[in-house]
């Protein structure tokens, strides 16, 4: 396989999962940060079909561990806005260049990054109802699509609502796994569910999956707050660097 014997991309790739996994261990957030790195090395779309096999794997880990907890009223809502905005990106993508999705990727971790640091400021003036389910929903989809990031969006819609915790994380989690799923035949239809792109996923799943525990360890042991600033500061300079690349990209075009 060729991009395996490509050093900068499987480090790349391997820190991507990493964090994909950490993230899952207990540090929310930071798996955003794997497209945007692996869109360094290779397509966006192509990094976000290559992360698919991985996303879903895992996703059947914490659909089981939270198979008893979700907010009906949320997914009933939420679920076919999501759908629809897939369907945009979808659209979107078959006519967008690698430059354009780089850059709507730089800005989407930019934005995602500057919305942490707000800390709550935007949820206070956000009233959650059916249309800001079905407004967020659908920015998910698109954004899922595109960046393999959903959660800021659907948390602009959740987070306001003051969930038990469990019923919180529930739902996110199965909008995450609904959404993998649905951006299986999106992926195929733009011709990136290649044989090669399954197979590097499918060779990434074990280093996921252990770093789900690592990320459960590492939750216990480290400074939470130091490793998110850090987190987020490599996030944002990332986000800047394919923002740069991709306007001198389409500049000198």
């Amino acid at each position: 396989m060729h991009l395996l014997s490509d050093p900068w991309f499987v480090a790349a790739a391997l820190l991507g999962v990493t964090l994909l996994g950490v993230s899952k261990g207990g540090f929310f957030g930071i798996g955003v940060m794997a497209l945007p790195l692996m869109s360094l090395f290779v397509s966006p779309l192509q990094a976000a079909a290559i992360i698919l096999p991985t996303a879903i794997a895992q996703d059947v880990l914490t659909v089981w561990t939270y198979r008893h907890n979700w907010s009906a009223w949320n997914l009933k809502i939420m679920l076919p806005s999501m759908a629809a905005g897939i369907g945009v990106a979808w659209l979107l993508a078959a006519s967008l260049t690698p430059a354009h999705i780089r850059l709507a990727i730089g800005l989407i971790a930019a934005l995602f990054v500057i919305r942490h640091w707000l800390s709550g400021r935007l949820e206070r003036y956000i009233r959650p109802n059916t249309a800001t389910g079905v407004i967020f929903g659908t920015i998910g989809g698109v954004t899922t699509m595109l960046a393999n990031a959903g959660g800021p969006a659907w948390q602009m819609h959740l987070l306001p609502q003051n969930l038990d915790k469990l019923t919180y994380v529930g739902t996110v989690t199965i909008l995450f796994a609904s959404s993998n799923v649905i951006k299986i035949p999106a992926f195929a239809a733009l011709g990136y569910m290649t044989a090669e792109n399954l197979l590097v996923g499918a060779a990434l799943i074990p280093v996921a999956v252990a770093t789900n525990f690592v990320g459960i360890w590492l939750v216990r042991r480290t400074p939470v707050e130091l490793f998110f600033k850090i987190a987020y500061v490599l996030m944002f300079l990332i986000a800047v660097e394919l923002i740069r690349g991709s306007v001198a990209d389409l500049w000198w075009r």
